[in-house]
């Protein structure tokens, strides 16, 4: 039994939540929201997110930090990365050295360009040096809560922390595999999310399974050029942070960042569209971080440039699928993961 304080009470935070404590470990979920708060600690749900499921009497909300992290041995963040810095800088009065800091966020932190893990050293280090975890992979939150078979990754730098959390996380239908690939696991998990909000331009506009399947492949290609710049391996793009996570999210109906994508394909605008979700699209912001360090770093994305061009520079979503199909040719394997 180990005690775990995950922040952020989303979809995602709560079926992590759900299934540490039908492992039997003790939770604290955090939320800043008194009635989510509330729903869970008095009628054993979510009332806004996954509100189906019953949560297992292991686990407790609350709106204090202080009490979610007291006595914690895990502390998993799973809240948007927008937020993740402001949040970190409110905990760190209760953080302690032995923690082990798992990020189950899949994002880049825009106005720095930075993955959640150097947020994280960014904001801790001058009080310890952080042990982290990244957790990533296929997972829809509503499948794994539903008991579906899902396999992820966790990544660390020291082997033995990802094996921890291999060991305290993994339970009946969630498999954790491990990795020492911070990098790779964190750039896939967040471009991937640029590459769903193109998948669904490409279903928005009506087309088929042909365009669908040159989107993922070339789209993995790009992310790959990306992380390779940044000293991922590419074994780990090949993997379940890469494509696994990299066709789910492309494919699945319960994908935000491919509603995103696909309501723009139907001629909506972005602001009318995430004005209707509750929960954040972290590929609409990603866009931009990875747009902006790709040029930094000279590295080719021609997905990520149209993608970028659709929802900041007023771009129609049929010029930019035409201007991909209209690139100069070129061979498929040439450059397509060397820098």
């Amino acid at each position: 039994m180990t005690r775990i304080a995950i922040v952020g009470a989303g979809s995602w935070g709560t079926a992590l939540g759900i299934v540490a404590g039908r492992a039997g470990h003790v939770v604290r979920l955090w939320s800043r929201n008194p009635d989510v708060v509330e729903a869970i600690n008095q009628r054993r749900v979510n009332s806004v997110y996954l509100a189906s499921y019953e949560i297992p009497p292991g686990v407790e909300a609350t709106d204090e930090m202080s009490r979610a992290l007291s006595g914690a041995e895990i502390v998993l963040l799973a809240a948007p990365s927008h937020v993740t810095r402001e949040l970190l800088v409110r905990m760190l009065p209760d953080l302690r050295d032995e923690m082990i800091f798992v990020s189950a966020t899949k994002g880049i932190e825009v106005e720095t360009g930075k993955r959640i893990s150097e947020v994280v050293r960014d904001v801790l280090k001058e009080k310890f040096e952080p042990r982290f975890v990244a957790l990533s992979g296929p997972s829809f939150a509503q499948e794994v809560v539903a008991g579906h078979p899902t396999g992820v990754v966790a990544a660390s730098d020291k082997q033995e922390d990802a094996k921890l959390v291999q060991a305290e996380l993994s339970f009946q239908n969630l498999r954790i595999y491990t990795n020492t690939d911070v990098v790779g696991t964190e750039i896939g998990g967040s471009v991937k999310n640029v590459m769903a909000v193109a998948a669904g331009m490409v279903a928005g506009l009506g087309l088929g399974a042909n365009s669908i399947a040159a989107l993922i492949t070339r789209g993995l290609a790009e992310i790959a050029r990306f992380a390779l710049s940044q000293g991922a391996h590419i074994e780990t793009l090949m993997g379940l942070a890469g494509l696994g996570d990299l066709v789910l999210t492309c494919t699945g109906n319960l994908s935000r960042n491919r509603f995103v994508g696909q309501e723009l394909g139907r001629g909506r605008r972005l602001e009318e569209i995430i004005s209707g979700m509750r929960e954040v699209a972290e590929g609409v912001k990603t866009t931009r971080a990875v747009h902006h360090i790709a040029k930094k770093l000279n590295v080719e994305m021609p997905i990520t440039n149209e993608v970028h061009a659709v929802l900041y520079e007023g771009k129609k979503v049929e010029d930019a699928a035409c201007e991909l199909m209209m690139r100069p040719l070129r061979g498929e394997t040439n450059n397509s993961y060397e820098l």
